[in-house]
């Protein structure tokens, strides 16, 4: 249990740690280039150390000796076939690509996880795969791991992505599309949800040298065959990371700078700041960072995030202290991430006494400027990004109290040192 001292004034200067996104895409590229590539500012946390380990069983090096710059000994596209199951946890961002991945090897890979992992659908990425000749199974027929794949490496072409829900079906494939035996072909169908995250992901290919011709759309694309150039490559720090720290100034009216986040960035949940602004705060940025300067008083919004979902539990424990409805929409994506976080989120404001309410794709939050609200036991559903976001209600909320509080390993271990540094 962790319980949150509520604090009275807020000026803090904090630095995140290195995007676990864009972490996990270098990581990907990098040990896909010929030559040794160097990433700067890089995630260590239980996602990536699952990501390294996974590459480490297909024969891909990570030296991580050094906290601040990885050494990636790229094998030019060779793939070892693992002498074990792969086991990801509830790392969904790397079953994801790991399972594009491992079709470029030869011989048997199993991709496994956790409990969660073997709810989380991969259906539509599974059915991509299998139009570049990928011979790939469910094995309960879920369309969700445990997954047994007979790699015979890609034949390229074209093929179809049924469904755009998560951008993580088509990063994984635009990743490893420049190994497949022919130039690549791709359609998306269907609404393309978390956009930025493809358009972060063609960015990493081009910073690593090939370059992807993409409709504006983002439903089609043609990938060019080619290998990845090894290189030195700075990592952002972490957006996501990052919007604990913004919301703690918008809900207490004080001021947080985050040193390491850049505008404009690669990453779209610094989006989020745009909604703060429209709550009332104002947002400064400079070669210092990004700072947040919380109103005297918060307003609810409307707003779609569906394309920021990953910052949405951070919006909805903010919106419990404005004056007016917040309305959070297009997030139905929310229901298949390490939890259902749709309703996670909007259980756990009630237990704080807030009047919340869930739809299929939305959430409503009914402000009343943090009046009447009271401590509570906050479950995390062992969801990162819970914990990090009602966190910040107990800053203003006597009585807050985490469960589960390490669960912030997945993407940000010392997070609970630098939330003291608000203190």
């Amino acid at each position: 249990m962790m319980p949150i001292t509520p604090v009275p004034h807020i000026d803090a200067t904090i630095s995140v740690p290195g995007s676990k996104s864009l972490t996990q895409r270098a990581l990907i590229a990098a040990a896909l280039a010929s030559g040794e590539s160097r990433l700067h500012g890089p995630l260590a946390s239980e996602d990536t150390r699952y990501t390294i380990a996974a590459l480490a069983a297909m024969g891909l090096q990570v030296d991580t000796s050094d906290r601040d710059c990885w050494r990636v000994a790229g094998a030019g596209g060779r793939i070892d076939t693992p002498s074990a199951d792969i086991f990801l946890g509830n790392n969904g961002t790397a079953t994801r690509f790991l399972t594009s991945l491992a079709t470029l090897g030869h011989g048997r890979f199993r991709i496994t996880g956790s409990e969660r992992m073997a709810q989380r659908p991969i259906l539509p990425l599974l059915e991509a795969l299998r139009g570049w000749g990928a011979e790939i199974v469910s094995e309960a027929g879920s369309g969700c791991p445990p997954l047994t794949i007979a790699a015979h490496g890609l034949s390229g072409g074209r093929t179809v992505l049924p469904e755009g829900r998560s951008s993580q079906y088509l990063s994984s494939l635009l990743l490893v599309a420049p190994y497949a035996n022919a130039p690549a072909e791709l359609e998306v169908r269907g609404a393309i949800l978390s956009q930025p995250y493809v358009r972060m992901t063609l960015a990493v290919m081009a910073a690593f040298g090939i370059q992807v011709e993409a409709a504006a759309a983002l439903n089609a694309f043609r990938i060019p065959r080619g290998c990845y150039r090894a290189r030195s490559y700075a990592i952002e720090g972490d957006a996501s990371s990052a919007s604990y720290f913004w919301a703690a100034a918008a809900v207490s009216g004080g001021r947080v700078r985050v040193t390491n986040v850049p505008r404009p960035s690669l990453q779209g949940d610094t989006d989020l700041l745009g909604c703060l602004e429209r709550m009332g705060c104002r947002i400064d940025s400079n070669a210092g960072g990004i700072t947040v300067t919380g109103p005297g008083q918060l307003r609810g919004i409307e707003v779609d995030m569906g394309d920021m979902p990953d910052v949405a539990p951070t919006l909805a424990v903010v919106a419990a202290f404005a004056e007016g409805t917040t309305v959070i929409d297009n997030i139905a994506h929310l229901r298949i991430k390490e939890c259902d976080r749709l309703s996670a989120v909007v259980s756990e404001l009630r237990r704080l006494g807030v009047e919340a309410e869930e739809e299929p794709a939305r959430m409503i939050i009914r402000g009343q400027g943090g009046r009447n609200l009271h401590g509570a036991t906050i479950s995390t559903y062992e969801d990162h990004r819970m914990a990090m976001s009602f966190a910040v209600a107990g800053l203003r909320v006597p009585g807050v109290v985490i469960g589960g509080e390490e669960c912030v390993a997945k993407s940000f271990p010392d997070f609970w040192e630098r939330f003291r540094l608000l203190g």
